[in-house]
């Protein structure tokens, strides 16, 4: 009961600070007069009320958009047309921005309540309880989380557009009118994206946005917060958050990235780390104003002005340079001066501690595929020619590996390598001159993508032998990552053959006895959908930690996750709280990428509360280390069965043939390669005919997205759990749901994708001569899961226990509607075969209605 009134006054809290405000704001906001866009203002809220109702009749957009501009504007050439609806998408655009800074303005007043430390929690109860006080100190000398920023293209905000929407939420806070109405007028008359693709050093400095102005303030929070219940507990301060950052390392289907980019990007980071320093220090400077820190000062800003502003100034980790001597004005501070401002001080130290010379980790990032290529051109070439059989490529995996030699070894290269090849051996060189300028945190993992096979792993290693790496002095963790169903099941077999190598045994030693392994949840999905997805990452997670534990390794998970449930996003803290404790949960590492980052950790009230949302998670799964009931026989038959069915509907559904074209004709997919938002192509093999294999996770999901159809999010659960209900299981399936809060999360975030499904925008593809039937399939699923699901969860609606994420979804969409039949509309002009300027007219009308539509779902894609 009391959980019921908590929710609703949080969903009156809701109504009153973000819907209420954002009508209010809106309607000032719909009077402003911008540049070319009179008279936009006063037609909107009728279009939107046009598309309203045409959906509700099943009208096709084209006789929506049709019977609209007939009743209102006088002017109804194509030309006229297609001018209105961009600038309706200008204003809805806008509309979204206003919404998202209402609604993180009033963050802190809606989540107050939502969590508290875990650990300050535990600590608490370890006082008077020596055993549980041992456990919490073993916990928190092993217990770090990593979030690493990822340069998937669904973050379309550029830095000025970040920058309106962090002084409108501070505005909004206030009410500040006056400021409101300045600053709504500079967002209409700011540009929103590129007019062309960004480079990946362009991408690696829009990320590096939320890094200076958001994660080097949360984290040192957060972190603050931890090192001061340690200390009251009598326990050391234990360094917890670790920032990655993929941006100009990560390689794998991108063709745009180069040595010169890792290069830039690793410098970047550094520089603009330490000029947040020296913004620092400066304050710092106004406050201690004391005799006998002179020295210390001068020395303390000579060195970051330097290191923030002077290019050529020579490139060195410093970290441990800076805290030395900010130590000794700290003890100055303590010993003359009664230990004023020392806090001051203490913060800085804290800021260095976590991101030394670096700010974050910069991940190597390249596909096994490539990687075999450049283990060939080597051994190809003196003196390794001599060492490896000519057969090589052709020998069992056994006999690869009895093979190889792990010896040091200077190439002579005598054939000109490809652009791929020289790229990946200046890579693996220049990780060992970014080490040493920044530490070697700034760039110690290399990622495997599609990897099968341990001499995947190996003859990497090799690789680095070869390029100026010794047995000794190497300091690289490498790690897999395992994608597609399939290598999920035997990626334990493949850590069980490294484990067991003495070299790699070796190795790991030498790194700490620690393996860090990536799993991919996008392109699982995309392999055997939602369900199929997260059970074989669930089962390869607890096969892994049982081999590594066997083996005496501590196992850190590196999951792949992006925005939306479907690519691993979601309720992401309550998977880590509910692992159990047959899986490795005290490293906790995921990606965060596209509109994930913007929307949970876009601000520092976000991004702080979701950081301690996730530490919790862990802290509380650790201490607990409760069995997975997931791996009792009755529900793990259960799964087994379900997740066999779903994937065998997904399956089906994958290879029906007119999938993909259904894609390509009713989803912007084919005109996604035009959007320019990433350096990264939309498909691997982008020079050739379309095919699904090559079809990147996120743009499959994307496109489904854009259909509000959400297909990879839910398709084939319905039909899973009517196989079991038929067999007489159900009872057994409402007991798993009700007991495993991992399986519940799963069915939740499942219901989060549907939310934000509305098959009503297409029902006219009902009646469509080609395509009917494939959509009446798609449908049927659809109700059926939504029927199967809110049967097991006991609701009446679908995200029922979450009442304000989901009036916030509903508002949202309600946003965004006109911008889906637009989007609809110029891709059914386009099947008319439009020429020249109308076609591209109609081409960069859908493409625009993208960004909106995506960043209005937060977690879309």
């Amino acid at each position: 009961m009391q959980k019921l009134r908590a929710k609703g006054q949080r969903e009156s809290l809701f109504n009153n600070e973000v819907i209420s405000r954002f009508q209010l704001y809106n309607s000032l906001f719909l009077t402003l007069p911008f540049y070319k866009i009179k008279d936009t203002g006063t037609l909107l809220p009728l279009f939107i009320k046009y598309c309203e109702d045409g959906v509700n009749k099943r009208e096709k957009p084209a006789e929506i958009i049709d019977a609209f501009f007939k009743k209102y504007t006088q002017n109804n050439s194509t030309k006229d047309i297609i001018d209105l609806l961009f600038r309706f998408i200008q204003y809805i655009e806008r509309q979204v921005v206003l919404f998202d800074a209402v609604e993180d303005a009033s963050f802190n007043k809606l989540n107050a309540d939502e969590e508290h430390s875990a650990l300050l929690s535990y600590l608490k109860k370890g006082v008077d309880n020596a055993s549980l006080n041992n456990k919490i100190e073993k916990l928190i000398e092993e217990f770090s989380m990593r979030l690493v920023l990822t340069a998937h293209p669904t973050q379309f905000y550029p830095g000025s557009v970040l920058s309106i929407i962090t002084d409108l939420t501070a505005a909004i806070k206030k009410n500040d009118i006056s400021s409101i109405d300045l600053l709504l007028q500079q967002l209409g008359k700011t540009p929103f994206f590129n007019k062309k693709s960004p480079t990946p050093v362009d991408e690696a400095l829009s990320l590096a946005w939320y890094l200076e102005n958001v994660f080097y303030f949360a984290a040192a929070n957060i972190q603050s917060e931890v090192d001061k219940s340690l200390n009251d507990y009598n326990l050391e301060s234990k360094k917890i958050i670790e920032l990655g950052f993929w941006p100009g390392g990560d390689r794998d289907g991108n063709p745009n990235v180069h040595i010169d980019s890792t290069i830039q990007v690793a410098r970047m980071l550094r520089q603009i780390l330490f000029r947040c320093y020296y913004r620092d220090f400066k304050n710092l400077k106004r406050r201690i104003t004391f005799r006998g820190v002179e020295d210390d000062l001068a020395l303390i800003h000579d060195v970051l002005y330097k290191n923030a502003f002077d290019p050529n100034t020579g490139s060195e980790n410093i970290a441990e340079f800076l805290i030395e001597h900010l130590n000794k004005i700290k003890t100055t501070l303590n010993d003359g001066h009664d230990g004023l401002f020392t806090d001051v001080v203490s913060d800085l130290i804290r800021k260095v501690e976590l991101y030394g010379s670096h700010f974050a980790s910069l991940d190597i990032r390249q596909d096994s595929r490539i990687l075999r290529d450049v283990h060939t051109y080597c051994r190809n070439n003196k003196p390794l020619v001599s060492i490896f059989p000519e057969n090589y490529d052709e020998l069992s995996e056994a006999e690869k590996i009895d093979t190889m030699v792990f010896k040091s070894a200077k190439i002579n290269f005598t054939q000109e390598p490809d652009p791929l090849t020289l790229d990946t051996l200046q890579t693996i060189a220049e990780i060992k001159q970014i080490q040493q300028s920044n530490g070697e945190l700034a760039c110690h993992r290399f990622i495997i993508s599609n990897c099968q096979e341990a001499s995947d792993i190996l003859q990497l290693i090799e690789l680095f032998l070869w390029n100026g790496w010794t047995e000794d002095e190497l300091t690289v963790d490498f790690v897999p990552l395992f994608e597609t169903v399939h290598d999920l099941e035997g990626a334990a077999e493949i850590m069980e053959t490294l484990y067991s190598h003495p070299f790699y045994k070796k190795h790991l030693e030498s790194r700490g006895g620690k393996q860090h392994i990536m799993l991919g949840f996008s392109d699982s999905t995309k392999d055997g959908g939602y369900l199929m997805a997260n059970w074989s990452i669930f089962n390869a997670k607890v096969s892994l930690t049982a081999t590594a534990n066997k083996h005496n390794i501590q196992l850190a998970f590196f999951d792949g996750r992006g925005g939306p449930p479907s690519r691993g996003g979601g309720k992401t803290h309550r998977f880590y709280a509910s692992m159990g404790k047959e899986i490795a949960n005290k490293n906790i590492q995921l990606t965060i990428q596209g509109q994930t980052i913007s929307s949970q950790y876009g601000s520092i009230d976000s991004a702080e509360f979701n950081i301690e949302q996730m530490i919790n998670a862990g802290i509380s799964a650790g201490m607990k280390e409760t069995h997975n009931i997931l791996l009792d026989p009755l529900h793990k038959d259960l799964l087994d069965n379900m997740a066999r069915d779903s994937y065998e509907a997904f399956v089906s559904l994958r290879k029906h043939p007119l999938f993909l074209s259904y894609l390509e004709k009713f989803s912007p997919l084919t005109l996604l390669s035009k959007i320019t938002i990433s350096s990264r192509p939309v498909k691997r093999n982008s020079g050739e005919a379309l095919k699904l294999e090559d079809l990147r996770a996120i743009s499959f999901v994307t496109a489904w997205s854009q259909l509000k159809q959400n297909i990879p999010g839910f398709y084939g659960i319905g039909t899973a759990l009517k196989n079991q209900k038929e067999k007489g299981n159900w009872d057994n399936i409402v007991k798993t749901y009700q007991e495993s809060g991992y399986f519940k999360t799963i069915i939740d975030n499942c219901m989060m994708s549907m939310s934000k499904s509305d098959f009503a925008i297409t029902a006219h593809f009902a009646n469509d001569k080609e395509y009917g039937d494939f959509w009446k399939m798609l449908h049927d699923e659809f109700e059926l899961s939504k029927n199967m699901l809110l049967s097991l969860s006991g609701h009446e609606t679908l995200m029922e226990n979450y009442p304000v994420e989901k009036r916030s979804i509903a508002v949202r969409e309600k946003i965004v509607l006109p911008l889906v039949l637009i989007q609809h509309y110029a891709l059914e002009q386009l099947q008319n075969d439009p020429e020249g300027a109308e076609k591209q007219a109609f081409e960069k009308l859908a493409i625009r209605t993208v960004y909106g539509i995506v960043n209005a779902g937060r977690n879309l894609a």
